[in-house]
This record gives structure tokens, sequence and C-alpha cells, in this order.
């Protein structure tokens, strides 16, 4: 069967029609996921025993499959009373999932900083929280830019996952054009394009953030 242009063409407005929900879910699992691996880092360094169990949590989160976090969250909770929306389960999911290997990234770059950083910011009066707020983090985020991105990348890749739970985005929608029409080649060659182009735009912005948060240090 060969590929049909007109027809690929024709599947663009129905992909596309469903981006929003795929960009939306992205970029407010990227948000959850940012702040939930931060927060973790954070914890861990309160002391030994918040520590120890927060590094249980995190390698707990990246030794499940994202899989595994949807399914809890929308099959498993409702038996407990807990039910949410769809959308609001994939949020939840990619942002838990992700959160332990954002949490790692973050360690490294606040490792990276040279610890007379804190060491100074006591000695100024600093406490605890401003120093993390006002002395690492800013260090930090020069440091973590390239690799934050990466896995935003990722989180956009993984919303195909959603299809599981009913959430419509746009792998789902081509597999039902694919599925309706027997041709699989033209739907998810356009699927693809898109979600290349999407990864390129986080790429690129990605580099302009980096380019900003190295700006005073170039100087």
């Amino acid at each position: 069967m060969s590929f049909d242009l007109a027809f690929a063409a024709s599947t663009v407005p129905p992909i596309l029609s469903v981006i929003g929900t795929t960009i939306g879910v992205a970029l407010l699992s990227c948000a959850g996921a940012s702040v939930l691996g931060f927060s973790f880092e954070i914890l861990r360094r309160a002391g030994a025993a918040p520590g120890y169990a927060l590094r249980f949590v995190i390698d707990f989160i990246r030794s499940t499959p994202v899989l595994a976090w949807l399914y809890f969250l929308y099959f498993v909770l409702p038996h407990y009373g807990v039910i949410l929306p769809a959308l609001m389960v994939g949020v939840l999911g990619l942002s838990i999932y992700f959160s332990g290997y954002l949490a790692e990234v973050f360690k490294a770059g606040i490792d990276a900083i040279p610890k007379g950083q804190s060491e100074a910011a006591r000695a100024l009066g600093l406490n605890r929280i401003d120093t993390v707020f006002f002395i690492l983090a800013p260090q930090m985020l020069r440091n973590v830019a390239a690799p934050v991105g990466n896995y935003f990348v990722s989180i956009l890749k993984a919303t195909p996952y959603l299809a599981v739970i009913a959430v419509p985005e746009m792998l789902g929608s081509a597999f039902d054009i694919a599925s309706d029409t027997y041709r699989y080649a033209e739907s998810l060659t356009v699927v693809g394009v898109v979600f290349l182009l999407l990864a390129l735009t986080i790429a690129q912005a990605v580099k302009l953030i980096e380019r900003k948060l190295l700006q005073p240090t170039s100087r």
C-alpha cells in the first residue's frame, strides 16, 4: 500500500484537534514533576531519617512503570472512595513518575554547588529556607537546565500512555483514524512529525532559558 499524501493531509485536523490536551497535560505534568522533585530533594537533605525515607520513596517511584501509577490512580483509588477525573489522573501520574527522576537531577545540581556557598549564607545569618531559595536555587537552575529540558521532552512523549485511561490525545486519535481506514502509515507519520516539532520547540526553549541563566556568569 503506497503512502497517500492527500490522505495524510486529511488526518492533520483530527490529530491537531486534541493537541491542546497533549500540550496542557505535558505542561502541568512538567510543573508538577518539578515541584515534587525539588521538594523531595530538599526534604531528603533535612536529616538522616527523612533522608532515608525520601531515598526509598524516590527509588520506589523510579522502579515502577508509569502505567502502574496511572492504573493505580484511576482503577484502585476509586475502591477507597477517591474518584479523580481522567485528565487529573494523567497529570498526577506523570508528575509523580517523573518527580523521582527530577529529584536526582536536582540532587546533582545542588551537589555541584561549592559547600562554601551554604556556609557563607549561614555566616551571613540566612535561615535554611532563604539559603535554599536565594543562594542554592538560582545556581542549581543553571546546572540542571539542560537535563530538566530533556525530561520535559520525555514527559511530552509519555502523554500517549494516557490513552489507557481514556484521555483524548494525539497518538490515540491517530490510531482511531488508522483502525477505521486501515491506513496506519499516514496517520502515524503525521503524529510522529507533530511530536517531533513539539520536542524541537521545547529543546529550543530550554536552550534560550539556559542561555539566559548563564548570562550573569559569562560577563
